[in-house]
């Protein structure tokens, strides 16, 4: 059965801004080596259209950025959206019962999966869903923005911290 981990970019002050502030290269290198392990991907719309991106290969990129998107790209990619017609490559539009629809993810996938998007995972926490909550804490403030957690979660445990590269702390929580 899949394990559904949600980990986002944090600032210091809660919020997540892909624009705002990105991995430095040792953060940057775990993520390749994550994202090559996972069994696939369920984002929002929102978080989907962000990382869609990695879709299109540019010349520009180097050997990391490469090989990050060559592992995103393999994966299977599952999009909860009301609005989007359509998805690309590798990826399947979600709709109707989100319940019904990832517990059957969970039960036909060995593995961790992905949860991309704060609304998204608000709604699966709410479902009793997550099996993990990593956060990649920034030494960044940002003093607004939007806040990592779209609600309020049942009691978390920590479950492990580890500095990675020299600036963020990666933070992993499990439902108590």
């Amino acid at each position: 059965m899949a394990r559904l981990v949600f980990g986002m970019n944090q600032s210091l002050d809660g919020y997540v801004d892909h624009e705002a502030f990105a991995p430095d290269p040792a953060l940057f290198r775990h993520f390749i080596g994550q994202t090559a392990a996972e069994a696939g991907c369920l984002y929002g719309r929102r978080m989907y259209e962000v990382m869609s991106y990695w879709d299109d290969t540019d010349p520009d990129w180097d050997e990391e950025e490469s090989a990050f998107a060559a592992a995103w790209c393999s994966l299977p990619k599952w999009v909860v959206s009301r609005t989007l017609a359509s998805v690309g490559p590798n990826a399947t539009l979600v709709r109707g019962d989100l319940e019904r629809v990832v517990r059957a993810l969970k039960a036909d996938h060995e593995g961790e999966i992905e949860v991309g998007g704060t609304v998204l995972a608000a709604a699966l926490g709410e479902l009793g869903l997550i099996d993990e909550y990593r956060i990649y804490l920034h030494p960044v403030v940002l003093g607004h923005g939007k806040p990592l957690f779209a609600g309020p979660l049942p009691p978390l445990r920590l479950l492990s911290d580890e500095r990675i590269g020299d600036n963020a702390v990666r933070l992993a929580y499990a439902p108590a």
